[in-house]
């Protein structure tokens, strides 16, 4: 019996190609809250990202959140009851090598602030394709680091130069999503972590939950769960990993797929 589900946030509950959640899927998500199903987050987004989504997403009762890949644990009351951070050791390896020879954008995540070590073209585009420029992340130096808990680092490169940015980030792993760019986090955490102390904080047992997922960093929990589900527009390799692939996110993906296995 499903008693949870977890949704990754963009490309799976709000289009990449509209930027808002899907009536179906909002009325299917309070259907089976209505049911009792515990529903969460699982979202490689920083808390402070969420401000730009919909109101109706930020208005649901979610029962927790899981952001920044599993670094950062919220339960329903709004209690942090997990939290990773990037480890000074890996910054003081990593940072001298960022200053010196990278060319590429580099985006570091706090919990209330993120900023840039150089100016990122496509974050600029992503922002203003949805109206919010005001949220362009500042160009800072990223020794900031040194004195700031930093949770998540997303460059803005190639997937093949995932293995020369990790060269110089001892405890860190890709959980890239985009061919774009990639969530660096600590090694040993991403989005199953995350669930499984969101099961523990629950009671909930391993073979009771779901998950809704599109990108790379969703592969871990939908292999993981008991019934993993891709999103038809979601990458090739997500697809092979689940045991479902529903419809694209914009043709009621998430409803059809809560339909099928009669979650409400």
């Amino acid at each position: 019996m499903i008693r949870a589900v977890f949704f990754d946030i963009d490309g799976t509950l709000i289009s990449m190609k509209t930027r808002v959640m899907p009536e179906s899927c909002l009325k299917a998500l309070y259907a089976m809250k209505e049911k009792g199903i515990r529903l969460f987050v699982a979202s490689g987004r920083p808390p402070v990202h969420l401000q730009l989504l919909a109101e109706e997403f930020n208005a649901f009762p979610w029962d927790g959140l899981i952001l920044l890949n599993g670094q950062y644990c919220v339960d329903a009351e709004g209690e942090v009851f997990h939290r990773q951070t990037v480890s000074q050791e890996t910054l003081k390896e990593l940072v001298p090598w960022l200053k010196a020879e990278a060319d590429f954008p580099c985006i570091f995540y706090e919990l209330d602030h993120s900023y840039d070590i150089r100016f990122n073209e496509g974050m600029h585009a992503y922002l203003s394709s949805i109206g919010r420029l005001d949220q362009m992340p500042p160009v800072e130096d990223p020794e900031r680091s040194f004195t700031h808990d930093t949770y998540q680092i997303c460059p803005y490169m190639e997937a093949q130069r995932d293995p020369e940015f990790l060269a110089h980030a001892p405890q860190m792993e890709s959980a890239r999503w985009s061919p774009d760019f990639a969530d660096m986090i600590p090694a040993g955490g991403g989005k199953t972590e995350g669930i499984r102390r969101m099961l523990a904080r629950y009671g909930l047992e391993n073979e009771e939950w779901m998950a809704f997922g599109d990108g790379g960093n969703d592969i871990g929990m939908i292999k993981a769960a008991t019934i993993g589900v891709a999103m038809g527009n979601g990458a090739d390799d997500v697809k092979a990993a689940a045991d479902y692939v529903t419809a694209d996110c914009e043709k009621d993906g998430v409803a059809l797929a809560c339909e099928h296995f009669k979650l409400f």
